[in-house]
Protein backbone atom coordinates (compact mmCIF):
# COMPACT_ATOMS: atom_id res chain seq x y z
CA UNK A 1 0.00 0.00 0.00
CA UNK A 2 2.88 2.71 0.72
CA UNK A 3 5.03 1.51 -1.96
CA UNK A 4 2.04 2.36 -4.31
CA UNK A 5 1.16 5.55 -2.57
CA UNK A 6 5.21 6.53 -2.82
CA UNK A 7 5.38 6.24 -6.48
CA UNK A 8 2.12 8.00 -7.28
CA UNK A 9 4.20 10.68 -4.89
CA UNK A 10 7.33 10.58 -7.08
CA UNK A 11 4.82 10.56 -10.27
CA UNK A 12 3.08 13.90 -9.31
CA UNK A 13 6.51 15.27 -8.69
CA UNK A 14 8.12 14.82 -11.76
CA UNK A 15 4.68 15.70 -13.75
CA UNK A 16 3.74 18.73 -11.99
CA UNK A 17 7.01 19.66 -10.94
CA UNK A 18 5.93 20.34 -7.04
CA UNK A 19 3.04 19.95 -4.99
CA UNK A 20 2.08 21.08 -1.24
CA UNK A 21 1.36 18.42 1.67
CA UNK A 22 -2.23 18.91 1.92
CA UNK A 23 -2.64 18.80 -2.21
CA UNK A 24 -1.17 15.33 -2.12
CA UNK A 25 -3.15 14.44 1.29
CA UNK A 26 -6.35 15.32 -0.90
CA UNK A 27 -5.41 13.22 -3.86
CA UNK A 28 -3.80 9.79 -1.80
CA UNK A 29 -6.95 10.44 0.63
CA UNK A 30 -4.71 9.90 3.56
CA UNK A 31 -3.81 12.62 6.18
CA UNK A 32 -1.25 15.54 5.94
CA UNK A 33 1.03 13.12 8.68
CA UNK A 34 1.12 10.29 6.31
CA UNK A 35 2.46 12.55 3.22
CA UNK A 36 5.25 13.71 5.57
CA UNK A 37 6.25 10.34 6.82
CA UNK A 38 6.12 9.20 3.25
CA UNK A 39 7.83 11.90 1.89
CA UNK A 40 10.95 11.38 4.72
CA UNK A 41 10.55 7.04 3.12
CA UNK A 42 11.41 8.60 -0.09
CA UNK A 43 14.17 10.68 1.23
CA UNK A 44 15.70 7.70 2.93
CA UNK A 45 15.34 5.72 -0.23
CA UNK A 46 17.59 7.68 -1.80
CA UNK A 47 15.19 9.90 -4.00
CA UNK A 48 16.42 13.64 -3.37
CA UNK A 49 13.46 15.34 -2.29
CA UNK A 50 13.15 18.63 -0.12
CA UNK A 51 10.36 20.99 1.36
CA UNK A 52 10.54 24.65 1.11
CA UNK A 53 8.06 27.01 3.35
CA UNK A 54 6.73 30.22 2.49
CA UNK A 55 3.85 31.40 -0.08
CA UNK A 56 5.35 30.10 -2.96
CA UNK A 57 6.92 26.76 -0.75
CA UNK A 58 6.11 22.74 -1.38
CA UNK A 59 7.60 19.63 -1.78
CA UNK A 60 10.00 19.24 -4.60
CA UNK A 61 12.46 17.10 -6.57
CA UNK A 62 16.30 18.55 -7.37
CA UNK A 63 15.70 19.61 -11.01
CA UNK A 64 18.44 17.36 -11.79
CA UNK A 65 16.63 14.26 -10.50
CA UNK A 66 16.86 10.56 -13.05
CA UNK A 67 14.32 8.25 -12.33
CA UNK A 68 15.78 5.74 -14.22
CA UNK A 69 18.52 5.83 -12.61
CA UNK A 70 17.32 4.94 -9.07
CA UNK A 71 14.54 2.85 -9.97
CA UNK A 72 14.39 1.18 -13.30
CA UNK A 73 16.19 -0.82 -15.00
CA UNK A 74 17.44 0.16 -19.32
CA UNK A 75 14.69 -2.46 -20.18
CA UNK A 76 11.93 -1.06 -18.01
CA UNK A 77 12.28 2.40 -19.14
CA UNK A 78 12.29 0.97 -22.82
CA UNK A 79 9.01 -0.86 -22.11
CA UNK A 80 7.65 2.09 -20.27
CA UNK A 81 8.34 4.52 -23.20
CA UNK A 82 6.50 1.99 -25.72
CA UNK A 83 3.47 1.85 -23.51
CA UNK A 84 3.12 5.48 -23.27
CA UNK A 85 3.59 5.55 -27.27
CA UNK A 86 0.50 2.60 -27.64
CA UNK A 87 -1.81 4.74 -24.92
CA UNK A 88 -1.11 8.00 -27.49
CA UNK A 89 -1.39 5.76 -30.03
CA UNK A 90 -5.22 5.00 -29.03
CA UNK A 91 -6.52 9.02 -28.99
CA UNK A 92 -6.70 8.39 -25.20
CA UNK A 93 -8.29 12.22 -23.85
CA UNK A 94 -6.56 11.66 -21.05
CA UNK A 95 -3.39 11.53 -22.21
CA UNK A 96 -0.77 14.20 -21.36
CA UNK A 97 1.18 14.82 -25.00
CA UNK A 98 4.21 16.36 -23.14
CA UNK A 99 4.60 13.30 -20.38
CA UNK A 100 6.34 10.58 -22.83
CA UNK A 101 8.67 13.82 -23.90
CA UNK A 102 9.33 14.52 -20.36
CA UNK A 103 10.22 11.09 -19.19
CA UNK A 104 12.65 10.67 -22.63
CA UNK A 105 14.70 13.00 -21.28
CA UNK A 106 14.49 12.15 -17.27
CA UNK A 107 15.46 9.05 -18.87
CA UNK A 108 17.86 9.82 -20.87
CA UNK A 109 16.60 7.65 -23.35
CA UNK A 110 15.08 9.12 -26.68
CA UNK A 111 11.28 7.51 -27.24
CA UNK A 112 12.44 5.63 -30.77
CA UNK A 113 8.87 5.11 -32.74
CA UNK A 114 9.65 1.56 -33.63
CA UNK A 115 5.82 0.19 -34.25
CA UNK A 116 2.37 1.62 -34.66
CA UNK A 117 -0.92 0.81 -33.90
CA UNK A 118 -4.21 1.35 -35.12
CA UNK A 119 -7.30 0.02 -34.17
CA UNK A 120 -9.42 2.12 -36.31
CA UNK A 121 -10.78 0.83 -39.45
CA UNK A 122 -10.09 2.60 -42.93
CA UNK A 123 -12.36 5.48 -43.26
CA UNK A 124 -14.04 5.06 -39.58
CA UNK A 125 -10.64 6.26 -37.17
CA UNK A 126 -13.03 9.07 -35.58
CA UNK A 127 -15.92 7.07 -34.80
CA UNK A 128 -13.88 3.84 -34.06
CA UNK A 129 -11.85 5.97 -31.34
CA UNK A 130 -15.06 7.96 -29.53
CA UNK A 131 -16.58 4.37 -29.05
CA UNK A 132 -13.31 3.48 -27.76
CA UNK A 133 -13.40 6.22 -25.39
CA UNK A 134 -16.80 5.80 -24.44
CA UNK A 135 -16.47 1.97 -23.32
CA UNK A 136 -13.20 2.97 -21.90
CA UNK A 137 -15.02 5.52 -19.44
CA UNK A 138 -17.69 3.38 -18.72
CA UNK A 139 -15.28 0.76 -17.92
CA UNK A 140 -13.51 2.77 -15.03
CA UNK A 141 -16.68 4.42 -13.90
CA UNK A 142 -18.35 1.10 -13.82
CA UNK A 143 -21.45 2.23 -15.96
CA UNK A 144 -23.81 0.90 -18.27
CA UNK A 145 -23.89 1.17 -21.88
CA UNK A 146 -26.96 0.87 -24.21
CA UNK A 147 -25.55 -0.51 -27.50
CA UNK A 148 -26.91 -1.19 -30.89
CA UNK A 149 -25.46 -4.75 -31.89
CA UNK A 150 -25.31 -6.32 -35.71
CA UNK A 151 -25.04 -10.31 -34.65
CA UNK A 152 -24.60 -13.45 -36.52
CA UNK A 153 -27.80 -14.39 -38.22
CA UNK A 154 -28.61 -10.34 -39.81
CA UNK A 155 -29.66 -10.03 -35.93
CA UNK A 156 -29.95 -6.28 -34.89
CA UNK A 157 -30.17 -6.13 -31.64
CA UNK A 158 -30.10 -3.63 -28.53
CA UNK A 159 -28.35 -4.46 -25.44
CA UNK A 160 -28.08 -3.30 -21.75
CA UNK A 161 -24.60 -3.96 -20.25
CA UNK A 162 -21.79 -2.86 -18.02
CA UNK A 163 -18.60 -3.37 -19.86
CA UNK A 164 -15.84 -5.10 -17.95
CA UNK A 165 -12.85 -5.16 -20.27
CA UNK A 166 -11.40 -4.08 -23.92
CA UNK A 167 -9.49 -7.27 -25.39
CA UNK A 168 -7.69 -7.29 -28.58
CA UNK A 169 -7.72 -10.72 -29.61
CA UNK A 170 -6.72 -12.22 -33.70
CA UNK A 171 -6.84 -8.46 -35.06
CA UNK A 172 -9.96 -7.95 -33.97
CA UNK A 173 -11.02 -5.06 -30.43
CA UNK A 174 -13.71 -7.63 -28.39
CA UNK A 175 -15.83 -5.91 -25.70
CA UNK A 176 -16.35 -8.60 -22.07
CA UNK A 177 -19.41 -7.14 -21.06
CA UNK A 178 -22.25 -8.04 -18.33
CA UNK A 179 -25.58 -8.39 -20.56
CA UNK A 180 -28.56 -7.59 -18.49
CA UNK A 181 -30.71 -9.25 -20.78
CA UNK A 182 -28.59 -12.53 -20.91
CA UNK A 183 -28.07 -12.47 -16.93
CA UNK A 184 -24.16 -13.24 -17.92
CA UNK A 185 -21.29 -12.08 -19.72
CA UNK A 186 -20.89 -11.80 -23.02
CA UNK A 187 -18.63 -10.99 -25.94
CA UNK A 188 -18.98 -8.51 -28.43
CA UNK A 189 -17.00 -7.79 -31.62
CA UNK A 190 -16.54 -3.89 -31.45
CA UNK A 191 -16.59 -3.70 -35.08
CA UNK A 192 -20.31 -5.03 -34.88
CA UNK A 193 -21.08 -1.68 -32.40
CA UNK A 194 -23.16 0.71 -34.69
CA UNK A 195 -24.13 2.98 -31.98
CA UNK A 196 -23.52 3.20 -28.23
CA UNK A 197 -24.47 5.65 -25.75
CA UNK A 198 -23.08 6.05 -22.02
CA UNK A 199 -25.82 5.39 -19.21
CA UNK A 200 -26.05 7.00 -15.87
CA UNK A 201 -26.52 4.19 -14.07
CA UNK A 202 -24.66 1.03 -13.11
CA UNK A 203 -24.29 -1.63 -10.40
CA UNK A 204 -20.83 -3.70 -8.68
CA UNK A 205 -20.58 -6.46 -10.73
CA UNK A 206 -18.78 -10.07 -9.58
CA UNK A 207 -15.88 -10.86 -12.54
CA UNK A 208 -16.06 -13.75 -13.99
CA UNK A 209 -13.95 -16.66 -13.26
CA UNK A 210 -11.06 -16.34 -15.14
CA UNK A 211 -11.46 -19.93 -17.03
CA UNK A 212 -15.31 -18.87 -18.14
CA UNK A 213 -15.86 -18.91 -21.10
CA UNK A 214 -17.14 -15.47 -22.12
CA UNK A 215 -18.19 -15.75 -25.54
CA UNK A 216 -20.04 -18.79 -24.66
CA UNK A 217 -19.62 -20.05 -28.35
CA UNK A 218 -18.91 -23.83 -29.65
CA UNK A 219 -15.97 -24.94 -31.29
CA UNK A 220 -15.62 -27.02 -34.28
CA UNK A 221 -12.76 -28.80 -35.59
CA UNK A 222 -12.22 -28.15 -39.02
CA UNK A 223 -9.68 -29.19 -41.67
CA UNK A 224 -9.33 -27.68 -45.24
CA UNK A 225 -6.84 -27.25 -48.06
CA UNK A 226 -5.80 -24.54 -49.41
CA UNK A 227 -4.00 -24.10 -52.72
CA UNK A 228 -0.16 -22.43 -52.96
CA UNK A 229 -1.52 -19.69 -54.58
CA UNK A 230 -3.37 -18.73 -51.27
CA UNK A 231 -0.51 -18.86 -48.81
CA UNK A 232 -0.93 -15.34 -47.67
CA UNK A 233 -4.00 -15.60 -46.79
CA UNK A 234 -4.18 -18.79 -44.95
CA UNK A 235 -1.25 -17.39 -42.80
CA UNK A 236 -3.03 -14.30 -42.08
CA UNK A 237 -5.54 -16.26 -40.77
CA UNK A 238 -4.22 -19.35 -38.70
CA UNK A 239 -0.55 -19.91 -36.84
CA UNK A 240 1.91 -21.99 -38.73
CA UNK A 241 1.44 -24.68 -35.74
CA UNK A 242 -1.84 -25.25 -37.43
CA UNK A 243 -0.55 -25.93 -41.24
CA UNK A 244 0.94 -28.36 -42.83
CA UNK A 245 2.53 -27.69 -46.52
CA UNK A 246 1.58 -30.78 -48.74
CA UNK A 247 4.50 -32.24 -51.06
CA UNK A 248 3.15 -29.79 -54.18
CA UNK A 249 2.56 -26.93 -52.30
CA UNK A 250 -1.09 -27.27 -50.79
CA UNK A 251 -1.45 -26.58 -47.46
CA UNK A 252 -3.52 -28.65 -44.99
CA UNK A 253 -5.24 -26.74 -41.95
CA UNK A 254 -6.34 -28.22 -39.19
CA UNK A 255 -7.93 -25.73 -36.40
CA UNK A 256 -10.65 -25.36 -33.63
CA UNK A 257 -12.94 -22.25 -34.02
CA UNK A 258 -16.15 -21.40 -33.28
CA UNK A 259 -18.50 -21.87 -35.39
CA UNK A 260 -19.32 -18.59 -36.48
CA UNK A 261 -20.57 -16.43 -39.90
CA UNK A 262 -17.09 -15.65 -40.22
CA UNK A 263 -15.70 -18.33 -41.33
CA UNK A 264 -18.31 -19.26 -44.19
CA UNK A 265 -17.78 -15.57 -45.77
CA UNK A 266 -13.45 -16.13 -45.72
CA UNK A 267 -13.82 -19.92 -47.21
CA UNK A 268 -16.38 -17.90 -49.73
CA UNK A 269 -13.89 -15.14 -50.28
CA UNK A 270 -10.92 -18.14 -50.97
CA UNK A 271 -13.14 -19.01 -54.01
CA UNK A 272 -11.54 -22.36 -55.69
CA UNK A 273 -8.47 -22.12 -53.87
CA UNK A 274 -10.20 -24.03 -50.98
CA UNK A 275 -11.24 -27.75 -50.14
CA UNK A 276 -13.17 -28.07 -47.09
CA UNK A 277 -12.35 -31.62 -45.62
CA UNK A 278 -14.25 -31.62 -42.80
CA UNK A 279 -16.40 -30.93 -41.44
CA UNK A 280 -18.73 -32.71 -44.43
CA UNK A 281 -22.04 -30.59 -43.79
CA UNK A 282 -19.78 -27.23 -44.18
CA UNK A 283 -19.40 -28.02 -47.79
CA UNK A 284 -23.79 -27.99 -48.16
CA UNK A 285 -23.62 -24.79 -46.57
CA UNK A 286 -20.82 -23.14 -48.81
CA UNK A 287 -22.50 -25.09 -52.17
CA UNK A 288 -25.91 -23.60 -51.18
CA UNK A 289 -24.21 -20.15 -50.18
CA UNK A 290 -22.31 -20.12 -53.86
CA UNK A 291 -25.48 -20.52 -55.60
CA UNK A 292 -27.51 -17.81 -54.43
CA UNK A 293 -24.24 -15.70 -55.02
CA UNK A 294 -24.35 -16.69 -58.72
CA UNK A 295 -28.42 -16.76 -58.92
CA UNK A 296 -28.20 -13.27 -57.35
CA UNK A 297 -25.56 -11.90 -59.77
CA UNK A 298 -25.65 -14.10 -63.01
CA UNK A 299 -25.81 -11.93 -66.13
Amino acid sequence: MQEGRLFKILYHLLNKGHATAPELAEKLEVSVRTVYRDIDALSEAGIPIYTETGRSGGIYLMSDFVLGKTMLSDKEKKELIAALQSLAITGDETYESGLLEKLSALFSAPAESWFEVDFSRWGNETRDRQFFELLKTAILKHRFVKLHYAGTSSAFTERKVQPVKLIYKSRAWYLNAYCLERQDYRLFRLSRILDCELLDEGMELVPPPQSQDTSAQKYTKYTFRFSKEATYRVYDEFGPEFVKRQENGDLLVNVWMPEDEWIIGFLLSCGTQVEVIEPVSLKGILADRAKKIYEKNKP
